[in-house]
């Protein structure tokens, strides 16, 4: 046996003359050729390649691979903040005695019963990487739960229910100013401390190469990842940097600007406590203006009994003349139809909350809705063959529907025909088949003309009540119209941002509707009408031409998530018109405006109205998914203000992977050298920043279903311009300005050596950022068009290193640059060569 697998046993407390038995190690390491007696010794182990930290600090955003560490921490840089401090678990439990030094007894923390057969079950008696840290991170917040409890400061909600603020903000907007003064935190401390601590935000070899293309792994790459050939000024790409305090990496940097405030950590959406997640909200809610407001969890809708379940096969039957969706739909168990409901309502719905979850009665809405629910929360499930059929079964009953109409008038169609069609057009546009894109392609016009002819009827309804408010049921009907305009309107947006589509509806189209309310006002429990007007009145309400104009004039607005989501979106659309238009290309004035609108719609980010609604999805980000998402647009929208990218977006229509990677390489003449494209870079840094502070495998591993489709739609702008700006810089003549060589190291600075160089040979920064987006889209896959993205990302990696080659081929001594050769190779020609 290996001498890694058996070692003697080492104990000092053995009686001489009793020989030793050998300890088998069995559980081996993933990455290494290490082994451990235990296997949460292997799973502590792994983390130092994996960079998973599931112990964070509940009073400032520090991660750590072991609990010592971070009473460690607590107690060398949080003793001047007073509250209660952190003590091991022996010495917490009331009533413990001191056990002989000898046989130290380890403490136990109660588990439910229930999770740890689960995870025996599952495991087969070894635990995976995932489940370890998940034990960890329960282990730790049982342990905070405890010390909570303990704060007379606290009261009985907050001890329940905290904002995570253990997750990273984006750092490209300021969150919550004042909310903890810098005198308040010993900086000194914090700085020191994480000497001694690995790099928290860089990425590991493990994590580029766990999802590796077989014929990737036998290309040799021998390019150069330095500037050429101003080697003075780039250093090499392989070089160590010291983790000191002065020499932090940006992305650290930017971690100390704004601090919340002391608080229990909050797990993510994967918890084993779900009850703990929450709230979410822009603002801390406990802060915001307005009486304070109970922390609630939404209902998700399910079908309660066998009656409910024999009323939706009825109701089926009765709506499905042609029998289309029989007998496949009637073999669907109650339980198959719950877990369904259930993924789409927790993994989904919150992405775009047109549904009003407590009138949403799967036995009662017509089938052609319910069935698109159910496709895409099948999809959520990882069941793509029943997603196409209940898919298929909904897009059929809604033409029968309107096939059978005499006549048919946008004005009198229902609302669940828009509703219906607009998750079926989702799912057939972001499926990765081109045949779903032409359908959805095909039918915006007709969604557009329901929206119009849907608002008239909704205009006609508010001026019949002259002025009077609504009941609560004839406001739930009106917002529940105004959310699906304004989601038909989002979709649409990104059909435009993703394939290059001309927009099928403009901002003007809504006026003078109200942007959509806040999602705690949505799912507001109404217990009588007197309660619901107060609450009501002291709503925000704002119509989209108050916004607009705000916006643009540079004045701060006060609105709901969902419209801060609608108003980014027209931001966009805006930007897309004025780079589309020929009249516009020289209206320097109509450009002021936008980037006027877009920063003032970032510093609108701190009057957005909080939410009480507990949302259970694991993001680096504390606000409502909403916001975060329309972080992503933002990002993408600064950018598309210096980089177009058409060519791609056209591309991308027609999902060939090989063609999306040449337009990629060949755009390389697209992407400038200037100060304004170092802020475009800022934002592709703060992009990819995300991914590096979560962890590349964990967020390949859990944004597919926990983030929406706008990450990945959003960030292939950004990351085809980070590496195609990274390559210039890389082969130009011309000298690297100081700005340049910031940002350059700033980007280099997430990797670590085994991360740029995973086949033993030097890898040039710019490819690495594109095979690592590449790999992080393909590790699961929800929507199909993410695998067609990562795919195009990975061969437009391989152009890049085989371009390099190329030049590389041509000297002995050095490694020539396309400039001083005059030299253009055709990228379509690279990339058939590697497909040959």
């Amino acid at each position: 046996m290996p001498a890694a697998a058996t070692a003697p046993a080492a104990s000092s407390s053995t009686p001489k003359g009793v020989a030793q038995k050998p300890i088998e190690r069995k559980y081996k390491c993933t990455y290494c050729a290490r082994a451990f007696s235990r296997s949460e010794h292997r799973s502590r182990h792994e983390r130092s390649h994996t960079k998973e930290r599931p112990f964070k600090c509940a009073k400032c955003r520090s991660t750590f691979v072991r609990r010592d560490l971070l009473l460690r921490h607590d107690r060398t840089v949080h003793a001047k903040d007073g509250g209660v401090p952190l003590v091991s678990e022996v010495k917490r439990r009331p009533g413990a005695k001191a056990t002989p030094k000898a046989t130290p007894s380890k403490p136990s923390i109660g588990l439910d019963k229930a999770t740890l057969e689960q995870i025996e079950a599952s495991s087969d008696g070894m635990v995976d990487i995932e489940t370890a840290a998940m034990l960890m991170t329960n282990f730790h917040h049982k342990a905070m739960a405890d010390t909570a409890a303990q704060d007379d400061h606290l009261d009985e909600a907050a001890s329940t229910y905290s904002p995570d603020h253990t997750t990273m903000f984006d750092t490209s907007v300021q969150y919550m100013p004042g909310t903890i003064l810098s005198s308040q935190m010993p900086w000194d401390p914090f700085m020191s401390n994480s000497v001694n601590e690995p790099k928290a935000h860089s990425i590991s070899s493990s994590s580029l190469s766990g999802s590796q293309d077989s014929q990737l792994s036998q290309l040799s790459f021998n390019s150069a990842s330095t500037v050429q050939p101003h080697q003075n000024q780039l250093p090499p790409l392989m070089e160590r940097y010291p983790s000191g305090g002065d020499n932090l990496a940006p992305g650290l940097q930017s971690l100390t600007g704004s601090m919340p405030i002391s608080a229990p950590a909050t797990p993510n959406g994967l918890s084993p406590f779900p009850f703990m997640t929450g709230p979410v909200s822009p603002v801390d809610y406990r802060r915001s203006p307005g009486p304070s407001q109970p922390i609630t969890t939404p209902r998700v809708p399910q079908l309660q009994s066998d009656e409910e379940y024999n009323a939706m096969q009825e109701n089926m039957k009765t709506c499905d003349n042609e029998r289309t969706t029989q007998p496949s739909f009637q073999q669907q168990t109650l339980g198959e139809i719950n877990a369904c409901l259930d993924s789409y309502f927790k993994l989904f719905h919150h992405h775009l909350p047109f549904l009003h979850l407590e009138s949403f009665g799967p036995s009662q809405v017509h089938p052609a809705l319910l069935l698109s629910v159910l496709s895409i929360g099948a999809l959520y499930s990882f069941n793509q063959d029943k997603a196409y059929m209940f898919h298929i079964g909904s897009k059929m009953l809604v033409t029968q529907f309107l096939q059978n109409k005499e006549s048919f008038s946008s004005r009198k169609c229902p609302l669940w025909t828009m509703q219906s069609t607009l998750l079926n057009m989702i799912f057939a546009s972001w499926s990765g088949d081109p045949k779903g894109l032409e359908w959805a392609g095909s039918i915006k016009s007709l969604v557009a003309n329901m929206v119009a002819g849907n608002r008239y009827e909704l205009k006609i309804r508010s001026e019949a009540r002259e002025g009077a408010q609504p009941s609560h049921a004839e406001w739930v009907e009106d917002e529940g119209c105004r959310r699906t305009y304004y989601a038909v309107y989002i979709f649409f947006g990104l059909l435009t941002l993703t394939y290059d589509h001309t927009p099928a509806i403009s901002v003007k189209e809504f006026d003078t509707l109200e942007l959509p309310s806040s999602e705690s006002l949505w799912n507001l429990e109404v217990v009588d009408e007197d309660s619901w007007r107060a609450s009501l009145e002291a709503s925000t309400i704002v119509t989209v031409r108050e916004a607009h104009d705000s916006l643009f004039q540079g004045e701060a607005v006060r609105y709901s998530a969902f419209a801060t989501r609608v108003m980014i979106n027209a931001i966009f659309l805006a930007v897309y018109n004025q780079k589309r238009s020929f009249e516009a290309l020289q209206d320097v004035v109509t450009e002021y405006k936008l980037r006027l609108a877009l920063d003032t719609w970032e510093k609108s980010l701190e009057q957005c109205e909080p939410e009480t609604i507990v949302v259970q999805l694991s993001a680096p980000h504390k606000t409502h998914p909403l916001i975060f998402n329309a972080l992503a647009v933002f990002r993408n929208t600064r950018a598309r203000l210096e980089v177009d990218l058409k060519s791609v977006q056209e591309a991308l229509r027609y999902h060939d992977s090989y063609e999306v990677a040449a337009k990629m390489t060949n755009a390389r003449d697209i992407v400038k050298r200037s100060e304004e494209m170092i802020k475009v870079i800022d934002e592709c840094y703060n992009c990819i920043e995300i991914v590096a502070l979560e962890g590349i495998r964990w967020v390949g591993k859990t944004c597919a279903t926990n983030w929406s489709i706008e990450h990945p739609l959003c960030g292939l702008d950004l990351m085809v311009i980070l590496s195609l700006w990274l390559y210039r810089l890389e082969h130009d003549e011309e000298p690297a300005t100081e700005q340049e060589l910031v940002m350059y190291n700033k980007v280099r600075n997430l990797f670590d050596d085994q991360a740029v160089n995973p086949y033993e040979s030097k890898l040039s920064l710019s490819s690495t950022v594109a095979r690592l987006w590449g790999n992080m889209l393909e590790e699961v896959v929800v929507w199909g068009i993410t695998k067609l993205m990562g795919e195009s990302f990975k061969l437009h990696s391989q152009a890049l290193s085989g371009y390099d080659d190329a030049l590389a081929s041509g000297s002995s001594a050095t490694t020539p640059t396309m400039s001083s050769q005059g030299v253009e190779l055709d990228m379509d020609n690279t990339l058939q060569s590697i497909h040959s």
